[in-house]
């Protein structure tokens, strides 16, 4: 059967057999829940779509037939509540299988999805709901979390609806009830443009407010080389990418190209990240691929992979943050499997990416996408040569938005005109690129070194300090110097049975000495039980930065 991703896009070779070119053909009424989600359930109804389980015993399995009756009743009940094309709804489910009926409903309905973590505080979310003007929460029941959005609602006017999902709660409509009762569905009259915002994602940032990346319900089209072409997903497996609802991550991996190629998903319900657990659900359910942060992987190889059968294994990835080579080159040893690395942002979807064709290079994000033009440029916007560092920027011409790239900071014209000028969208991210086209991260523009004359990236001596046996994590920051004008510095977070000292010091410095150019070795070392983060979980350097 033709997958349905083909009617969609266009897929183009070279005579290597390598994806050479990728266009989307779609109309810009496209909605995915009614063009992808419904017409499935038409066409392989009994077809598995998503395999879920938790920690405490709880497993379903549901089909394509399942998820379009789960999120008409879904959507059917929300539009009993009010919410309409264009409403911002916020979504706070963690992984439970309710974030897909909901999400699903928000795109019948034509509202805007705002994923957000469990993770956020009284104050993240008075912030979240005052800027974008959210009117709906849905929200799990588990934690603590809703208590803080019925705080934050005293002072947040927009907010009129709060729906809770696993439990009961006064002031709140129960999910299950209503899912239970909800009248039946009539689709409503969308007339969907590409101006149409479907989803906003608050980006994390590592400094100031987080900007509301807003994209149009065109996304998840690109999202068929995410799945396809880097995940390398199959119709008849099952695929796991380590994400919660709340990043963007989720839309990379956890509905948009593996429905889109007719694969299995896989959930786990995890209450906290456990390596073991993890190990032992791939084993269990069989996961034929898997997409994770190369930290993650760090943590596997800790647990001993050697304890689990992870035959059923064909294919893994990572994305997220810059891969050691160390990383790759020990898992590529236990399980004969290659990580392949993926470069994109909340604001983009997969940008540079070593694809299934692709014979990877340990360290090198690959290569640009068919989808995008991508180039390196300096600071007055000029190309770079081979070899030399340059900011990732993507072309756009005339376009703000070309499929999979956001539209703007929502309501933000200052930032958006920041980084989307002179016919390009500028990442931010600095990189280089070798010989034969791989891209090699160096670091966010900001954190860049300039010691002595010499330009350092972070990147290049964390993946240097992660080589050493001590290390479990790390952090590479420049410190003021009045003679070199900055200085590395190293926050190091220790494996567990080495302990911090001066000679400790002196063997790490030396280490990096001999591994890498002298002059980018760290002078100063400082020993911390963790490294700060948001709640993304990216390291936020600029925090460190402001220690002493």
């Amino acid at each position: 059967m033709r997958q349905i991703y083909k009617e969609f896009v266009e897929e183009l070779y070279n005579d290597q057999g390598e994806l050479a070119r990728f266009h989307v053909t779609a109309d810009e009424d496209f909605n995915f829940a009614y063009d992808v989600i419904d017409r499935l359930a038409e066409r392989s109804p009994e077809k598995r779509a998503m395999v879920w389980c938790n920690d405490h015993d709880e497993e379903h399995t549901f089909t394509f037939k399942d998820m379009k009756e789960k999120s008409d009743a879904t959507a059917a009940f929300l539009q009993k509540l009010g919410v309409k094309k264009g409403d911002k709804v916020m979504l706070i489910l963690k992984r439970h299988y309710e974030f897909w009926f909901t999400i699903l409903a928000l795109h019948k309905l034509g509202a805007v999805t705002i994923p957000a973590t469990n993770q956020l505080q009284e104050k993240d979310i008075v912030y979240r709901i005052n800027t974008a003007k959210i009117t709906t929460v849905v929200c799990t029941a588990d934690g603590v979390v809703s208590d803080a959005v019925d705080e934050a609602a005293k002072q947040c006017p927009t907010l009129t609806t709060k729906v809770i999902v696993r439990g009961k709660k006064d002031g709140w409509h129960n999910f299950d009830e209503e899912l239970a009762n909800a009248p039946a569905f009539v689709k409503p009259e969308l007339n969907l443009t590409a101006e149409d915002v479907s989803m906003i994602y608050f980006t994390s940032g590592t400094t100031g407010m987080p900007k509301m990346v807003a994209h149009n319900f065109l996304l998840p089209l690109n999202h068929v080389i995410t799945a396809v072409y880097w995940q390398d997903v199959k119709p008849d497996g099952l695929h796991l990418t380590i994400s919660e609802t709340g990043w963007m991550k989720a839309m990379w991996g956890k509905l948009y190209g593996q429905w889109l190629a007719e694969a299995g998903i896989f959930v786990y319900d995890m209450d906290r990240f456990h390596a073991g657990d993890v190990l032992k659900k791939i084993e269990q359910y069989k996961v034929t691929s898997l997409c994770a942060p190369p930290t993650m992987f760090n943590f596997f190889l800790l647990e001993g992979l050697e304890k689990y059968d992870l035959s059923s294994l064909q294919h893994t990835s990572i994305a997220g943050e810059a891969l050691n080579p160390d990383v790759f080159n020990r898992f590529y040893q236990a399980t004969g499997l290659k990580l392949m690395e993926g470069y994109g942002q909340t604001e983009a979807a997969l940008v540079v990416g070593t694809l299934r064709h692709m014979e990877p290079k340990p360290g090198s994000m690959g290569k640009p996408i068919p989808a995008y033009e991508i180039d390196l440029v300096d600071k007055e916007g000029n190309h770079v040569s081979v070899g030399t560092t340059g900011e990732i920027v993507v072309k756009t011409g005339d376009e703000k938005h070309p499929y999979g790239l956001f539209m703007n900071y929502y309501e933000d014209e200052e930032r958006t005109n920041a980084a989307w000028h002179d016919g390009y969208y500028h990442t931010g991210d600095m990189a280089w690129k070798d010989e034969d086209g791989y891209y090699w991260y160096v670091s966010r523009i900001d954190d860049v070194i300039k010691s002595s004359g010499y330009r350092i990236g972070p990147f290049e001596v964390e993946s240097v300090l992660m080589e050493h046996p001590a290390v479990l994590e790390c952090a590479i920051t420049g410190v003021p110097d009045e003679i070199r004008g900055q200085v590395v510095k190293a926050t190091i977070v220790l494996n567990p049975g080495y302990e911090p000292g001066e000679e400790l010091k002196k063997e790490l410095q030396n280490f990096v000495k001999h591994k890498t150019a002298p002059y980018k070795y760290p002078r100063i070392i400082d020993f911390v039980p963790e490294l700060p983060k948001t709640i993304s979980g990216k390291i936020r350097r600029s925090e460190i930065r402001k220690q002493k």
